[in-house]
């Protein structure tokens, strides 16, 4: 069974699948299930954002702020959760191949789905919102013509629609390059992942578990995001570099430090009942004081322990969905904004309210999205396109 050894440290066994093929006891089962409900909240969030004032590709009629202090509900910390799950899950891939072969296979399975995304998934997102934002009136044909040859005239206040775009594709291109980055690290210096992670003992106090991450995180909000709000254009956005790498970080090195998923689990109630604090006090307060920053920063950190910690204590468990449903997010988290955007205004005429439309919209979107799993998973030559493995691998799994 491939370990992590740190010295000093008890080995931690890599989750992923063994050499034989058959499950490695030392699967992380947790992490498999937080990542299916980070995207199942992913999907709920973008349907919300139909709803609500908040800038989105479209927005329905009936948008108003009823939904918005459940939204911020996640907000914070839905996206850092979805880093620092794939910063364990990548932590234990380096646990079984060499950081050249983990960069090749992440290589694969992020960027030919960006690729896909960008060339097929996202253009009828950003055709609806021409036509609803900057009454376009050419054809979907005419619009692929202006999508690919980079166009720059849907503009309005000072801003202007960039074309090609990756649209809520983002989180790819900003995971694979965390990926680089701490596989070119390890590449100059192997051991840099477990001294890092031997330097984090102190975290294993609870204060200081709870407390120096927020911090960090309040120093960002202070510093950064008044000046440099996130942009997701992977250029020019410190803001979201340092909070999402810094918890890609954080997600690979707490994978490293022997019994600190069990402290999130014993600490999963105070951090839970803080990270509603927070937002409570955060939806109350004015949204840019440092007051309610720091509400912000509070609820961010204690809201992912608690996740983290919650999973750990009730969901280190396999189930008979849990193969399918790991498989089946990638290919859903691609296509699912593409489902609400378009499917939000083929439902326009009907004039339905949104406690009716919201709930069809949410069921389209998953049912689309099992339905593109099922078909992509029986055609091998598209598969890598939608994030899923080869049929036939050699090397890593």
């Amino acid at each position: 069974m491939p370990v992590h050894t740190l010295p000093g440290c008890r080995a931690v066994p890599s989750p992923l699948t063994s050499g034989t093929g058959s499950l490695d006891p030392g699967r992380l089962l947790f992490l498999d299930w937080l990542r299916i409900g980070a995207f199942a909240v992913l999907v709920l969030y973008h349907v919300g954002m139909y709803y609500v004032t908040w800038d989105f590709h479209v927005k329905s009629p009936f948008a108003d702020r009823t939904l918005e202090p459940w939204m911020r509900l996640v907000e914070p910390w839905r996206m850092s959760l979805l880093f620092m799950v794939s910063g364990a899950v990548t932590a234990h891939m380096l646990g079984s191949a060499s950081a050249a072969a983990v960069l090749r296979r992440r290589s694969r399975q992020l960027l030919l789905p960006l690729l896909c995304g960008v060339v097929l998934i996202v253009p009828p997102q950003a055709y609806v919102e021409v036509l609803r934002r900057f009454a376009y009136t050419g054809s979907y044909a005419d619009f692929l013509v202006l999508y690919f040859s980079g166009h720059a005239g849907f503009c309005r206040d000072g801003a202007c629609l960039i074309l090609p775009t990756w649209n809520h594709l983002w989180f790819l291109p900003y995971l694979w390059l965390y990926t680089l980055l701490l596989c070119a690290t390890l590449a100059l210096r192997p051991d840099a992942l477990a001294s890092v992670a031997r330097a984090t003992s102190l975290l294993r106090r609870d204060v200081a578990l709870l407390a120096l991450p927020v911090l960090w995180v309040l120093v960002l909000r202070l510093v950064l995001l008044g000046h440099f709000p996130v942009t997701h254009a992977l250029w020019n956005d410190p803001f979201a570099h340092l909070l999402y790498g810094s918890m890609f970080g954080a997600g690979a090195v707490f994978a490293l430090v022997p019994g600190l998923w069990d402290r999130m689990a014993a600490l999963r109630w105070p951090a839970l009942l803080l990270a509603l604090d927070g937002w409570a006090a955060s939806v109350w307060l004015v949204p840019a004081g440092p007051l309610a920053q720091a509400a912000i920063a509070v609820q961010t950190w204690c809201a992912l322990v608690a996740a983290f910690g919650f999973a750990r204590r009730h969901l280190d468990v396999d189930a008979r969905p849990r193969a399918l449903l790991t498989e089946a997010v990638f290919p859903l988290y691609l296509v699912h904004q593409t489902v609400i955007v378009v499917g939000s205004q083929l439902l326009l005429p009907l004039g339905w309210r949104p406690r009716l439309e919201g709930p069809v919209l949410i069921v389209a979107t998953v049912a689309i999205g099992f339905a593109v799993h099922g078909l992509v998973r029986r055609l091998g030559p598209l598969r890598p396109w939608f994030g899923l493995r080869p049929r036939v691998q050699v090397g890593i799994r």
